[in-house]
């Protein structure tokens, strides 16, 4: 009992730092946080004010502080180097379904996913889109938007802009605000991941993007990149040369701090979906995750879970 007790008091995610980023070195419990290791040097970090948690290459971590950052609600990222590639994450801190089950009855009605696609996409425009418009012109709209925002930032500081190009197995032929592009975004892609599936939203379910295990992650990302990892990018390269990816990282925890990012993601993603939140969804844990939930019913709905129908039927 003292453990969900701890867990009901856990900052919300909108007061969180956004992340941190390690690699090549090991990361143990230290009581309720845990504590990074280099070489001689060693650093403890407040792991329940933390959102995400990103170890990169050459980085070992104990069961004891993969248990103890799952208790606190920071998602944790494994990735690559530089944080730039994806690949895998742990469990977000929520235990209730009513968000997932909504962005699933959402995303399977065609009239009801378009209408949080239009949500998705007047998010990113500052006067309203005419209804008459279809999906095809607000896209084509939407590009016009960002080739605009790449060139104006270009212009601002200097950096020549030639166009997106990015290819994972080519890095280094990538020009400087291809790779810084690339890392900011990861950056950005690894905090709305958090704010995913810290409040119970799947993050392969999209309604931009599709077919993707990170689908909702790019719809998401989408609402923030023209305002967060793309000057980002352009101010890092206009620095200079050396240490670009950490330089990019540094920027993008600077304007997610400024943009106060991680209070807005969570009443955004809301707000596309069109949920509204109960009352009891201010505490993120049930008051014990191990109960069973409900069971699925065809002609009631639910039915209680944790109950042994079988004595019913023998008592009958």
């Amino acid at each position: 009992m003292r453990l969900v007790q701890d867990l009901h008091i856990l900052p919300k995610f909108r007061d969180g730092w956004s992340y941190l980023y390690v690699e090549h070195c090991r990361v143990d419990q230290d009581g309720k946080a845990i504590m990074v290791w280099r070489d001689r040097e060693r650093v403890p970090v407040p792991c329940a004010a933390l959102a995400v948690l990103m170890l990169g290459p050459g980085t070992t971590i104990t069961h004891a502080a993969v248990r103890v950052l799952a208790e606190s609600g920071c998602t944790v990222v494994w990735c690559g180097e530089e944080g730039v590639r994806f690949y895998a994450h742990g469990t977000g801190e929520t235990r209730k379904a009513r968000r997932l089950l909504h962005q699933a009855r959402m995303w399977a009605d065609p009239s009801l996913r378009l209408q949080v696609v239009r949500r998705m996409y007047q998010m990113r425009f500052s006067e309203p889109l005419d209804d008459s418009l279809t999906l095809r012109e607000i896209r084509g709209r939407e590009g016009i938007r960002v080739r605009q925002a790449y060139e104006e930032y270009g212009r601002q500081t200097g950096i020549p802009w030639k166009g997106r190009s990015y290819k994972s197995g080519s890095w280094a032929s990538a020009d400087a605000i291809n790779r810084a592009l690339s890392a900011a975004n990861s950056c950005l892609y690894g905090i709305c991941h958090s704010a995913i599936v810290s409040v119970g939203y799947s993050p392969g379910l999209g309604f931009i993007h599709t077919g993707k295990m990170l689908s909702f992650v790019y719809d998401i990302a989408d609402l923030y990149k023209t305002e967060v990892s793309v000057p980002a990018a352009f101010r890092a390269v206009a620095e200079g040369a050396g240490g670009l990816e950490g330089r990019v990282r540094r920027m993008c925890r600077d304007l997610f701090r400024e943009s106060r990012l991680l209070a807005r993601i969570v009443p955004d993603m809301d707000h596309v979906l069109g949920w509204e939140p109960a009352e009891d969804d201010e505490c993120a844990f049930d008051s014990d995750s191990a109960l069973p939930g409900a069971l699925w019913d065809a002609e009631s709905g639910e039915v209680a879970g944790g109950v042994n129908f079988g004595e019913d039927e023998a008592g009958g």
